[in-house]
């Protein structure tokens, strides 16, 4: 890879995506593209004397902005979001001004500014809805998977990943349950609920998965295991007990990658599946297809009904592994 930006690029992902990039790929540049900059300049520490790193402030609703960013960039990670779903519902127009206005702006210069590849970053919330920070997703992967028609006779290219909750991240369930378990009582929404579980840095090798294969309009969904939230608190505090308060607004019981409406575009690989786009007949063409095995036409993958979970033994390692980090990406 020559020159990259990351759009939101200040966040978990993004600082996980900086510092394997550059290990791993070592690109000639990449652009930090952010609006907060206390958070560019703490990220600046990490990697002084770096000079294939650089900051950018600017918001992804200022087209302008992007199009000056963008200057010589080659691939574009879209990871930019308002993403709390409590903030979605309570400031609706400014959601849909980053998720989906903004998503345009990002298409837009992406094409006017002959940007090779993008990878926009999607979330489990976006496959049937149920609150606005979904729905501002699923219409943000809509447009990106449009882009690819939209960009016409330029090379352009977008694709969509689409992963769940971080394990570990800032706000999540695992770094919440760590700061209750001295109290003794752990809070439960509903007793039958599920969570895929990922790392950070699979969600980063999932993106250059996308890099690598993507001939545009995908929709990558990598495998990945399933825990009941019950088992996740005992876990975390096996001596705690566990109180069950209630399902949450906008909050689902089982989270959903792939629902059975994707399933007639739906195909299967060793580590992931990949929805193609309907569009254009394009869930027929071979190069998106490769070497992947339609699944069934009522197919879905939903935490519930995976066929991969992890024990309370495996989360505890893991724990004990990132016990520096947890919390803090």
């Amino acid at each position: 890879m020559k020159s990259i930006l990351v759009t939101g690029g200040t966040g978990s992902f993004g600082n996980m995506f900086v510092s394997m990039t550059l290990t791993k790929l070592n690109p000639a540049r990449i652009v930090v593209y952010s609006r907060d900059e206390m958070k560019q300049w703490e990220m600046a520490k990490k990697f002084e004397g770096d000079p294939r790193v650089r900051f950018f402030i600017g918001d992804v609703r200022d087209r302008e902005r992007l199009y000056r960013a963008l200057d010589g960039i080659d691939y574009v990670v879209h990871a930019a979001a308002t993403k709390i779903v409590p903030t979605a519902e309570y400031n609706p127009f400014e959601c849909v001004k980053t998720n989906v206005m903004g998503a345009m702006n990002v298409i837009d210069a992406c094409i006017d500014k002959r940007v090779k590849r993008v990878v926009a970053l999607s979330t489990d919330k976006a496959s049937s809805p149920i609150n606005l920070y979904g729905a501002t997703k699923l219409a943000a992967d809509k447009l990106f998977v449009a882009g690819n028609s939209y960009a016409g006779a330029h090379d352009t290219r977008f694709a969509v990943v689409r992963y769940g909750n971080v394990m570990g991240s800032r706000g999540s369930v695992i770094p919440y349950f760590m700061s209750l378990r001295e109290k003794g009582t752990l809070p439960i929404t509903n007793a039958r609920m599920t969570r895929f579980m990922i790392s950070l840095e699979q969600g980063v090798e999932l993106v250059w998965h996308a890099f690598e294969d993507m001939e545009g309009g995908e929709i990558y969904v990598k495998k990945i295991p399933s825990m009941k939230v019950t088992d996740i608190a005992a876990a975390v505090a096996p001596n705690a007990e566990q109180e069950i308060i209630g399902i949450r607004p906008g909050e689902k019981v089982h989270e959903q990658m792939i629902g059975p409406e994707d399933s007639f575009y739906t195909y299967e690989y060793e580590h992931h599946y990949k929805i193609l786009p309907a569009i254009h007949n394009w869930s027929n063409c071979m190069n998106r297809i490769k070497n992947g095995k339609k699944v069934s036409e009522d197919f879905s993958y939903t935490s519930d009904s995976n066929s991969e979970w992890m024990t309370k033994a495996e989360l505890q390692a893991w724990i004990r592994d990132n016990a520096a980090k947890v919390g803090n990406i």
